[in-house]
């Protein structure tokens, strides 16, 4: 019988737990956007929480995991894609096959956060690094798979070389739509802009990798 209810309940705790941890980041954020990263504090977040400050570290490990609190999500997302790609599709026309739809549904993970939320980045030299250092990792997660489709190593020069450049390309478009953001452009309008021009970035890197790590 114990063990017909161990799961359940498994369950329930673990849904408790991303409850809690979806609090604890909610109210992090509107304290972090209302008066700065630097200037919040732990303490401050615990109590709008209405948590320990204890509560808050163990689920949350750096102060900058509490604003930017989909790192894995975002360091895996080209890899993914990559992973993900259709048969006679390359790793580029996965690629961009992604982006369109991530831009089509303005996700946050391509850039799409809203102005307020783009300017507590923008405002932080913290969490500049700190994203600075994501597009790094998941630079390296692709370059991890690219060398993965195509049986070569992850230090292989055409496996770096490839990752760069597509990695490239989602840092520029990504910063180019956190600028339209700060700038106050609709979020549809930003869309449209960005559609086009991914579609001129992605055309650029046609001629080397059109062919590359086709499944």
């Amino acid at each position: 019988m114990a063990t017909q209810t161990s799961a359940p309940s498994a369950g329930l705790r673990e849904a408790k737990k991303q409850e809690t941890r979806q609090l604890i980041s909610d109210h992090a954020t509107r304290l972090f956007i209302a008066q700065g990263f630097e200037q919040t504090t732990i303490a401050e977040i615990a109590a709008a929480a209405r948590v320990a400050k204890k509560t808050v570290t163990n689920y949350f490990a750096r102060k900058e995991d509490l604003a930017l609190d989909h790192q894995e999500e975002f360091a895996a997302s080209l890899s993914d894609a990559v992973a993900a790609r259709r048969p006679g599709e390359s790793a580029l026309g996965a690629l961009r096959r992604a982006f369109a739809d991530a831009v089509a549904a303005q996700d946050p993970v391509a850039g799409f956060s809203g102005q307020e939320f783009a300017r507590m980045i923008a405002d932080s030299s913290t969490l500049t690094t700190c994203l600075h250092g994501l597009h790094e990792r998941r630079e390296h997660h692709l370059a991890q798979a690219l060398a993965e489709a195509t049986d070569a190593e992850p230090d292989d020069i055409t496996v770096q070389i490839a990752a760069g450049l597509l990695g490239t390309v989602h840092r520029v478009l990504f910063h180019r739509i956190q600028a339209l953001t700060l700038a106050g452009h609709p979020k549809d309008e930003i869309a449209r802009l960005i559609a086009a021009e991914a579609a001129q970035a992605f055309g650029l890197l046609e001629p080397a990798l059109s062919d590359y790590a086709t499944a």
